[in-house]
């Protein structure tokens, strides 16, 4: 099962594919979210191509990434996917532009593209592929700059909890945060600058070099994935520093501890040593017959506690 958008269309539409398929009239843009090898077939058999299979969109190559072959322009980004679930991930989207179509190639849904193909085709901007893949990567970039907005906002309420905390409230909850919000901002990094190469290559697909205002579109999309990329990496200088200020404060914290269990052991030091020695039980002890001897016991005690003390202090 494939989803195709047609020129003028509201919105994808469901697609069988079978031996001997072709393409239907008007289409702009096939979206492949986990294809079967059949429709991989059809697809290639219909257009004359070689699509990647998964295996090969996974590899770090830039040659194997971004090339030109049979008049088709392939490019593949990695791109951050369920960024608002538990384990957000990283993975492969293939872009293949060929005679105004434009192929995507994905094995995990996405929110962009979700947003993107309930929007865009009402829009009315959609005319050939080359639009499909500029108002997709508008879309994925939109999103990605929301994550990033998502995590400063993260970082301002970690900044605010790690320096306005009560003393001896726990720094767990804080720092588990904190390192789920570095994860993500380092996997946007990542999509933000496979993203960029992508951008770069793309100039010279023909649906793109061959209309100005696209071109002018492509060199905006480089502009704000070069100024997210900065920003990403603001965002993880600060998430650095906060980790930083957060174990600072623990070590702070423990030394006031351990000071406190330190001082503690030398006041008592003393006390304890007058009363072992007058807890031998030595047959001559002076001590033990005189009327005074265990107020003197305990005297000796409270002075010996009492100096290391005010020395400490």
């Amino acid at each position: 099962m494939i989803h195709l958008l047609r020129q003028g269309a509201p919105q994808l539409v469901e697609e069988e594919t079978s031996e001997g398929w072709q393409l239907p009239a008007g289409t702009v843009w096939i979206d492949l979210l986990c294809p079967s090898r059949a429709d991989e077939l059809a697809i290639e058999q219909a257009l004359g191509l070689d699509l990647p299979t998964r295996e090969e969109m996974a590899a770090i190559e830039p040659s194997s990434r971004l090339y030109q072959e049979n008049g088709a322009t392939y490019l593949t980004a990695t791109v951050l996917a369920h960024s608002q679930a538990n384990q957000p991930v990283s993975t492969q989207v293939t872009f293949v532009l060929v005679r105004s179509v434009l192929i995507t190639i994905r094995y995990e849904a996405m929110r962009a593209f979700d947003l993107f193909a309930a929007r865009g085709p009402q829009g009315g901007t959609v005319t050939c592929g080359g639009e499909a893949f500029l108002g997709l990567l508008d879309a994925i970039v939109e999103r990605l700059a929301d994550v990033l907005e998502g995590n400063t906002d993260e970082v301002q309420a970690s900044s605010h909890a790690i320096f306005e905390r009560s003393r001896g409230a726990s720094f767990e909850p804080l720092l588990m945060n904190l390192a789920k919000t570095q994860s993500v901002a380092s996997l946007v990094r990542v999509s933000l600058i496979s993203l960029g190469r992508l951008t770069g290559f793309a100039a010279l697909a023909e649906d793109l070099a061959a209309s100005p205002s696209r071109r002018v579109h492509l060199d905006s999309l480089q502009h704000d994935v070069q100024s997210l990329v900065e920003h990403s990496g603001f965002i993880s200088g600060q998430i650095s520093f906060l980790l930083d200020a957060a174990l600072g404060l623990i070590n702070i914290e423990q030394n006031g501890i351990i000071k406190f269990f330190s001082v503690a052991a030398v006041v008592l030091m003393p006390p304890t040593l007058v009363a072992s020695v007058y807890g031998m039980n030595f047959r001559h002890m002076p001590e033990l017959d005189w009327p005074f001897g265990y107020p003197l016991a305990l005297g000796a005690m409270v002075i010996s506690a009492i100096g290391p003390f005010l020395w400490f202090r």
